[in-house]
């Protein structure tokens, strides 16, 4: 009796030890962290969350590239122990197959190099399959992956696509260099002897995200031309949100934001130019995304400057207030920057010039945002503030050069960034 007893006794607390079991698990997984895996058995782990470490914003189609592998090369802003892939069919037009994915570290200093780091090659799988259709209209993220990953490191995202999928989601201006290989499957090599061809633009890799121990979350910049990078470096990552997260990652670490670029070169906030507008594209490139806690909006330039230009303050006014509204429903704080001086380039003029300080007026004064990043008093010529100083002028009298860039991350109060 006292034996029967027992038995009953330890079959109620495996019971009990079961049921706690599952109940954590599923709290893990409410706060974004993957399933303990047996290097965490045993131990209660601090929760995780996913964060944006990268993105570009899908700005139009390519012809596709059937039989090739492309080999995307994608800076993290913030690291983690764990990562995801976006891949975007969001601009095509007919189901995308891809045979194989995979994501390792760039060989260090070689930024032009399609070499990955010996031992980091890694497969990417989509609810379990290495091989995946991704409809037309559509993103998916591909399952978590275990891995180291640094901040401020260059990532090769390969995808090979076996056939001809109709027009390709890429974003046009990447300002880094790719690679290609095309002729067969070479998604998994290390070396990169087989990529012969390269391309300036990144092919239907539109995100990643990391998992951190830490939840400051990330910013997104919202803009055309000026915040994809025109006029900096190529492949040496000195647009002003690259400058940006550099000194967000000089805080302490709960309170480094991962920093997303969704400029988009021809960008505009009304109207389509390059692109879908920045109205059109809010929920894609910023409502979407993970973790974001502050938008920063650079807008408006392409409106006024490009036919058929916006002649009315007011217009764009609203096209602000309205990206507010839609940000603050999400709880994410909008800082507004003003458009910079445009003067000088062939398509400035004194009609234009008025509405452009008409509206970095609205921006300043209006009460339309949460905070203001006033770019336009920080890069134009003092004696001339219809054109930006001369130093951090590429020649084109439009974009910016390093300095520019530069000029511009640097003159953020990063306390406005947080909640």
């Amino acid at each position: 009796m006292v034996e029967v007893g027992r038995r009953d006794a330890c079959r109620a607390l495996t019971a009990l030890a079961g049921a706690l079991a599952l109940t954590l698990m599923g709290t893990a997984a409410a706060h974004g962290g993957p399933p303990a895996g047996p290097d965490r058995a045993g131990a209660r782990a601090a929760p995780e969350h996913w964060t944006g470490t990268w993105e570009a914003a899908a700005s139009g189609t390519a012809a596709p590239l059937p039989g090739a592998s492309i080999r995307n090369v994608v800076r993290t802003s913030v690291g983690g122990t764990a990562l995801r892939v976006r891949i975007s069919n969001r601009l095509g037009t007919q189901p995308l197959v891809l045979g194989a994915a995979t994501l390792a570290r760039q060989r260090q200093n070689a930024p032009k190099s399609p070499h990955a780091v010996s031992g980091t090659m890694r497969a990417l799988t989509f609810g379990g399959r290495k091989k995946i259709t991704v409809p037309a209209g559509k993103d998916v993220v591909s399952d978590p992956l275990r891995m180291s990953v640094p901040a401020a490191t260059n990532l090769l995202v390969t995808l090979h696509t076996p056939g001809d999928s109709g027009p390709a989601t890429y974003h046009r201006d990447a300002l880094q260099t790719n690679f290609l290989a095309l002729n067969g499957n070479r998604a998994a090599e290390t070396g990169g002897a087989a990529y012969k061809a390269t391309t300036s633009s990144w092919y239907y890799v539109t995100g990643v995200d990391v998992l951190r121990p830490h939840a400051p979350g990330s910013v997104v910049a919202l803009g055309d031309s000026l915040t994809d990078g025109s006029g900096s470096t190529p492949s040496a990552n000195r647009r002003w949100p690259d400058r940006l997260a550099e000194r967000l990652r000089a805080l302490p670490a709960d309170r480094r934001q991962g920093v997303l670029n969704a400029g988009v070169a021809g960008n505009r906030l009304l109207l389509e130019g390059r692109g879908p507008s920045a109205l059109a594209r809010l929920d894609a490139d910023v409502l979407s995304r993970t973790g974001v806690r502050t938008l920063i909006v650079m807008e408006g330039v392409n409106d006024i400057k490009s036919a058929p230009d916006q002649t009315d303050p007011a217009a764009l006014g609203a096209a602000y207030r309205e990206i507010v509204r839609r940000a603050h429903a999400r709880g994410i704080r909008v800082v507004g920057a003003t458009i910079t001086p445009f003067g000088g380039h062939g398509s400035h003029t004194a009609a234009r010039e008025r509405v452009r300080r008409s509206v970095n007026q609205l921006i300043r004064t209006g009460g339309l945002f949460d905070a203001v990043a006033d770019f336009d008093a920080v890069v134009r010529d003092p004696s001339r503030p219809d054109r930006m100083r001369a130093a951090y002028d590429p020649g084109d009298h439009l974009h910016f050069n390093d300095a520019g860039m530069r000029a511009l991350a640097d003159s953020i109060d990063l306390t406005t960034l947080a909640r």
